[in-house]
This record gives structure tokens, C-alpha cells and sequence, in this order.
């Protein structure tokens, strides 16, 4: 009985000292996001798992705004959006439901995909001065780059 106890004891003090890591973790997820508050992005290419790489047309027509108070805007080819992000933890990311303007837009757009997997986007880093964002289940990733000029 008593090493069951001892036993007992050891695994209670690991998982809090693993809560306690994550806390910490976590702590700093919250510094690294507010590097996310208040910038602006561009596409430079969607990266499958496949090896298959996608680049827009016009990089200015796929933008991300990451805003104050978790608000996030978009242009996403011929359509407009906004919407709301979160993050939890360091590089984690998650984009709430994207509000979105219906045009069509046209043969070639990146929109329909971008659409499809802006609810699949779990991580994301800033590496080089780009950002990079990861679908869940290494579904691909998307690169972007700042944006330089204001945005109309």
C-alpha cells in the first residue's frame, strides 16, 4: 500500500509541474500574440502537403489585419471579410467564423480554398519577418509577408 501511495504522490507532483510549465508557456503565448495586434499581412504563397505550392496573382487581393480586441479583417480576392482570432498558447492561433461579402470571383482565385481552410488554421510563427500560418494535420501552410502600403 505504501508504494502505491509513494507512486501516487510522484505522479501528482509531475502533472503539476507540467500545469505549472504550461502556465508559464502560456504566459508568454500572450506576449508573442500581441505581436500579432495591429499588423497587416500579404500573401506570398500557399504551401501543401503535397509539395504543391500556390501563389496569387496580386498579392495586395490577399490581406489580414489582426486589429485590437481579437478582430481580425480581410481581403480575400474579390470579397471582404471580418472576423474574430484568439490565441491560447505560443504560436497557437484560432480564427473565429469569417463574416464575408458573396461576389464571384474569378477562374484562378485562391478564394474558394482560403474559404474552405480559414476554419482548419491552428499555429502560426513569425519567422524572417514573414508569417506563417499551419492547418491542423499538417494540411499545408500559408505565407505571408508585411504589408507595405496602406491598404484601401
Amino acid at each position: 500500500m505504501r508504494r502505491i501511495d509513494h507512486l501516487s504522490v510522484i505522479v501528482v507532483a509531475t502533472v503539476l509541474m507540467a500545469g505549472t510549465a504550461c502556465a508559464q508557456r502560456s504566459d508568454s503565448g500572450l506576449s508573442q500574440a500581441s505581436t500579432l495586434e495591429g499588423t497587416s499581412w500579404q500573401l506570398v504563397e500557399f504551401q501543401g502537403s503535397d509539395d504543391t505550392t500556390l501563389t496569387p496573382d496580386d498579392r495586395t487581393k490577399y490581406t489580414l489585419t489582426f486589429g485590437a480586441g481579437g478582430q481580425v479583417t480581410a481581403r480575400i480576392d474579390c470579397n471582404r471579410g471580418r472576423g474574430t482570432w484568439t490565441s491560447s498558447g505560443p504560436s497557437q492561433l484560432q480564427l473565429g467564423p469569417l463574416a464575408l461579402t458573396r461576389a464571384q470571383c474569378p477562374p484562378g482565385s485562391l478564394h474558394d480554398q482560403i474559404v474552405k481552410q480559414w476554419d482548419y488554421i491552428r499555429s502560426y510563427i513569425i519567422k524572417d519577418g514573414h508569417l506563417f500560418l499551419s492547418l491542423m494535420a499538417d494540411g499545408g501552410i500559408y505565407e505571408f509577408e508585411p504589408v507595405t502600403t496602406p491598404q484601401a
